[in-house]
């Protein structure tokens, strides 16, 4: 496995003029050559972890739900995927090899505690090992509290439509950042929160599975209680660190300039977006919402919204791609597939533009927006290894773009200060098992080899030429 990316770096003295002859590295002008602009990558622990029943680690809502006939593409499971709990000090070396200033991870929760909440040691000593190679390594350590692998002895308990679920992610909270003070830069509570609510207890794509529009908004407002709950216990135990949260945000656009459409576009961005940053940045649910789901309105306690609304260090922003709709006639929306677009694996459009409204607009919408992260942007595709090389053409494409709508946003005036790709690995993709590839490095699942894409090795070349021009 290739550590060293310095074969395919620019000679040293070449200039950003020069390199912009390459298919991914930004122009002259970017903000992306500024040092203190963070470019790293990202994973998730039941994604590229595996080792599900090594050293006390207990079930969790995944493991459950990939075992179950027909939830996951080709029956897959996540029960060894990228072998990382064995191959975590390789995979660290490889990300500092690429030279990657930042590492998202996220933590297992059921690999960290037992069920009546005392700390697992075994689990919590490898986060520690991980995270000192990372610190060794001179990289960034962002560490996401809950990537949707759910405890299954609290699912059996309600879930997350249970409040006491709230009250033991804080314990989980205030247990890692006892734990891990110090060796964490960032801390983000939650990843994506509408999918853990709406896939997850909406419409049942994703684990536990559950298929109920009330279901729906009452997790979100329990996940959403969690991460209140859970940043003054951060703050107490690790005051150094950042803490924020990690959102999808979506794009949603009119299929015509009716005004019908229009409000469908803007309903579709209300149950996307503003469902969850209207409780963390206004201390409200957007009264929108219930006119597009009537009568799933949660059960919200006195005080629930001031928790919910504690400030924040930053905000972390997932961005894969648009949707464009129209009126479905009943105050809601339904997809129009745009044809002769480009779209990836997964069939999503490729709408980089998407990134970059949305980031305006935020800035517009919230007068205390924090200080935003990039926290995931990738794409899938169906890489093969030929002759030792995997020629993502389509993904170099695709973040270079990205990265320039994230430009573009920075010089309208919206606070970016970092990037993270999805993803370091290929991994697993959680309902659509391992055919679908969203690393910059290719993972062959029977012998866990690593290769570098050729996407891995650009992104190594304009580190090493922005890391040479500003020393």
């Amino acid at each position: 496995m290739a550590h060293d990316a310095s074969a395919v770096s620019a000679p040293s003295g070449s200039s950003a003029a020069q390199s912009t002859a390459d298919p991914f590295t930004p122009p002259a002008d970017s903000s992306l050559w500024r040092k203190d602009f963070l470019l790293g990558a990202a994973t998730a622990s039941y994604q590229i972890e595996g080792a599900v029943h090594e050293d006390g680690r207990l079930p969790s809502i995944w493991d459950t739900f990939s075992a179950t006939p027909g939830k996951v593409l080709a029956g897959d499971t996540g029960a060894v995927a990228c072998d990382h709990y064995h191959r975590w000090r390789e995979d660290v070396d490889m990300l500092a090899g690429l030279g990657l200033e930042a590492y998202r991870l996220s933590i297992a929760w059921p690999r960290v505690m037992d069920a009546a909440g005392a700390p697992n040691r075994k689990g919590l000593d490898f986060y520690k090992r991980l995270l000192a190679h990372l610190k060794e390594q001179g990289i960034t350590t962002s560490v996401t509290l809950y990537h949707w692998d759910l405890p299954q002895h609290l699912e059996d308990r309600g879930g997350w439509l249970n409040r006491d679920t709230a009250y033991r992610f804080a314990d989980y909270a205030d247990l890692m950042s006892r734990e891990l003070a110090g060796s964490v830069d960032a801390w983000a509570t939650l990843n994506e929160p509408w999918c853990s609510a709406y896939l997850g207890y909406g419409n049942g794509h994703h684990a536990p599975g559950l298929a109920d529009g009330r279901f729906a908004t009452q997790a979100m407002h329990h996940l959403l209680l969690a991460h209140g709950l859970a940043v003054p216990v951060l703050r107490a135990n690790d005051p150094a660190s950042l803490k924020g949260i990690v959102a999808n945000m979506g794009r949603g656009t009119p299929n015509t300039e009716s005004r019908e459409d229009r409000r469908a576009a803007h309903l579709f961005e209300v149950q996307h977006n503003a469902w969850i940053l209207d409780p963390l940045l206004k201390g409200e649910y957007p009264r929108d919402l219930f006119d597009l789901w009537p009568g799933t309105e949660p059960l919200v306690l006195d005080g629930d919204m001031r928790t919910i609304s504690a400030p924040l260090d930053f905000l972390g922003v997932n961005y894969y791609f648009r949707t464009n709709v129209e009126s479905d006639g009943a105050q809601g929306f339904r997809e129009v597939p745009l044809a002769g677009v480009e779209r990836t694996q997964m069939g999503w459009e490729v709408h980089p533009d998407g990134l970059r409204d949305l980031l305006v607009g935020f800035r517009q919408t919230y007068a205390n927006l924090p200080p935003i992260y990039i926290t995931e942007n990738g794409m899938a595709s169906d890489d093969k290894v030929t002759d030792g090389q995997v020629d993502d053409t389509q993904r170099i494409a695709f973040l270079k773009r990205h990265l320039a709508a994230v430009d573009q946003a920075i010089k309208a005036g919206v606070d970016v200060r970092g990037y993270f790709l999805w993803s370091l690995m290929d991994n697993f993709e959680w309902a659509f098992g391992y055919e679908r590839r969203f690393g910059i490095v290719h993972v062959d699942y029977a012998t866990q080899k690593r290769t570098l894409k050729r996407s891995a090795q650009l992104v190594a070349k304009f580190l090493k030429e922005r890391n040479a021009r500003s020393s």
